[in-house]
């Protein structure tokens, strides 16, 4: 994939099961089809409804890495044009007020990226800020006449590589993040850009990271989400403060209950939307804060079901206040994704709900119409519009339409399991591609991670490529995954390797009484993160595999309390409140793969990123060398300079590689 000419044009009504291609594939997937892919993220509608700016990103052969540029493509019809050159990384589009400018952020002549705008009507852009640790997402001012952003500040590194680096003092259990690295001395704060003039001025300051600015209706506020309580480095919580856009004192608006995400304030100011998950793991649910802090109330529209999108430092898609009344957001139901109409207790109703994930949305200043992002199995992500009175759904844009006529994509069937006394698990069993019937083929069991996640009904590459080597996949939802209500999510805590471990089997048990081409004794079973977690145990307690792969995986959570960057939090979430090294041993160790390892008897490949900090490498190591001293099948792949992201954001040469040693590793095993 190196150049967007010659993009497809518009797909008209066409829905994402029945886009009309005009031939028939003529291939199966392989690695080297990542570089075609083009992977469409964050869209923004512009005020008017008439056009949809939108990010697609492309990895690039030459320089291996990534580049992304902005495209534009009209609601009414027509051809996607692209917008910016995306010579680096080009983003977060914003449309302002008046439709007349388009701020984003752009990597353009700079190592971190920076804020940009361009006239909506094209032309040369202009960068605004030049910040050393670069500039986060834009939001425009009522008027048009500011934007606010988050962005980081704090020690700078010294570019001088043949300078001895300086010695870190670390105070907080929270001093690096997995992808960031040390961040202890780095801090995320509030800025506001005049756009006229350049000027930028700090907003918030501290020892706390604020992010996600979202601006009054009257222009003199932010909203924004920050963990300033004191126990903020034992816990996941956060809350929704507002301080002038001037700067000055900021005020608590939420009570310190679980974690907080993307404000939204109503269009008369006086009540502040997002999205709260009371707990972790649970669901994260929409909420209504007064502005003022005298409380708040529950707006889900009556569903336990996770909301919102993307709550994280940088892009966060916010609850939309709608004229006709409700509050905009999106949900996760049994491995679908839709747009979702909530704002109060109860009544909530779904939007253009079908086997598909939405993975963004964006709606006009009439509250009329959505631009969405979204995928289904067959078809990697397009933008969409949705007529949110109707919920009629037409498609804008085509830009992997060359990919989906040359490569035969798979179809999973869906099926739902019984596991427990009211546990229902959805599976999905895939064949391969080109299957031929009276023929017997080995099957994967595929585990994602999380395990607070889903796997359904989007196109995941992983499956496709699986499937095109002449692979049946299966893959499944147990519990601690999301999609369902928060007990769901929830029955894994304090048993991981319990309820979880009973229904992927079962799931899988299932799924080959569907399949009675498979091959019982070519059977394999893999996962990443949670999933390594799961695939290692998997192998520590049954011997029905004729091999193994286990990634980036948790195998010891004894070392994980301390070595990950999320241990001090994530390991009692999890294995329970208690379930510490100094409180509960026993605990720790009844839950860690690497404690049945002495049972293992299945060949298996470990796969690891060598700069991973969420579940760090000596997860992988310790695995291989327990394995080794018994004298056992197993082989060990270490990724350099990669992290825990090595399959979604790793270099493009490295993606491919991986791939290519699993499928390796499957044709000699299996």
């Amino acid at each position: 994939m190196n150049q967007h000419t010659g993009c497809s044009s518009r797909a008209g009504a066409a829905t994402m099961q029945h886009t009309f291609r005009k031939e028939l594939p003529v291939r199966a997937m392989t690695p080297e089809d990542l570089y075609a892919l083009k992977w469409v993220g964050e869209c923004d509608i512009s005020p008017d409804g008439s056009r949809v700016a939108v990010v697609v990103t492309h990895l690039d052969r030459e320089t291996d890495g990534y580049r992304s540029a902005i495209w534009v493509v009209d609601t009414g019809g027509g051809d996607p044009r692209q917008f910016t050159a995306g010579t680096k990384r080009d983003g977060s589009p914003r449309w302002s007020p008046d439709g007349r400018w388009l701020a984003f952020t752009s990597e353009r002549g700079e190592d971190k990226p920076q804020i940009a705008v361009m006239p909506a009507g094209g032309g040369e852009s202009r960068i605004l800020t030049k910040l050393p640790l670069g500039a986060g997402v834009p939001a425009w001012s009522p008027d048009g006449a500011r934007i606010a952003f988050s962005a980081k500040t704090g020690t700078l590194p010294d570019p001088d590589p043949k300078k001895a680096k300086p010695y870190r003092r670390v105070t907080s259990m929270k001093y690096r993040i997995n992808g960031q690295g040390f961040t202890y001395d780095q801090r995320r704060h509030l800025f506001v850009l005049d756009v006229a003039t350049g000027a930028v001025t700090q907003v918030t300051d501290g020892d706390w990271d604020d992010t996600q600015p979202a601006w009054s209706p009257d222009g003199t506020q932010l909203a924004f989400v920050s963990a300033r309580h004191d126990d903020r480095e034992f816990d996941s919580a956060s809350d929704i403060w507002v301080v002038s856009a001037s700067g000055g004192e900021a005020r608590q608006v939420t009570a310190t209950e679980g974690s907080r995400a993307a404000p939204s304030w109503s269009p008369d100011g006086k009540t502040i939307a997002h999205i709260q998950h009371p707990d972790w793991p649970s669901n994260g649910l929409l909420r209504l804060a007064a502005a003022d802090g005298s409380g708040q109330v529950d707006a889900s529209g009556g569903i336990d079901r996770e909301m919102g999108v993307g709550a994280l430092p940088g892009a966060v898609a916010q609850p939309r206040w709608l004229p006709g009344g409700g509050i905009l957001t999106v949900a996760a139901d049994r491995g679908e994704s839709s747009l979702w109409i909530g704002g109060a207790v109860d009544g909530g109703r779904w939007l253009a709900k079908g086997p598909a994930m939405t993975g963004w949305y964006s709606v006009d200043a009439a509250g009329l119409r959505a631009a969405v992002t979204a995928t289904a199995q067959q078809q990697p992500a397009e933008v969409f519009l949705v007529n949110l009175e109707s919920g009629a759904k037409s498609q804008l844009t085509n830009f992997n339409e060359a990919f989906r006529n040359e490569v035969t994509l798979q179809q999973a069937e869906k099926f739902v399991v019984t596991t427990d006394a009211g546990t229902e698990v959805d599976c999905w069993l895939m064949k391969p591609v080109n299957f031929e019937e009276g023929k017997s083929y080995p099957v994967l069991l595929n585990v994602h991670g999380g395990p607070f996640g889903q796997y359904g009904e989007t196109f995941f590459d992983e499956f496709q490529i699986y499937a095109a080597a002449g692979y049946g996949v299966v893959f499944c939802n147990p519990r601690g995954s999301s999609g369902q209500d928060t007990a769901f999510s929830r029955a894994v805590v304090g048993d991981m390797g319990g309820p979880d471990y009973l229904d992927v089997m079962a799931a899988f048990d299932a799924a080959l009484a569907r399949a009675p081409w498979a091959d019982l004794d070519r059977l394999g079973i893999m996962g990443g993160s949670y999933g390594g977690f799961m695939t290692s145990w998997t192998i520590g307690h049954t011997t029905r595999f004729k091999a193994a792969i286990s990634e980036r995986a948790v195998n010891d959570w004894y070392s994980m309390q301390g070595a990950s960057d999320i241990g001090g939090t994530f390991n009692r979430q999890y294995l329970g409140p208690d379930a510490t090294i100094q409180d509960n041993l026993e605990a720790v160790l009844r839950q860690s793969p690497l404690t049945y390892a002495k049972n293992i008897e299945t060949p298996v490949l470990i796969l690891h990123s060598e700069v991973d900090l969420r579940c760090p490498i000596s997860q992988g190591e310790q695995l291989f060398v327990v394995l080794k001293q018994r004298r056992k099948d197993v082989e060990f792949v270490r990724f350099p300079d990669e992290d825990h992201e090595l399959s979604r954001s790793g270099r493009p040469s490295h993606r491919v590689d991986r791939f290519n040693v699993i499928l390796d590793y499957w044709k000699r095993k299996l």
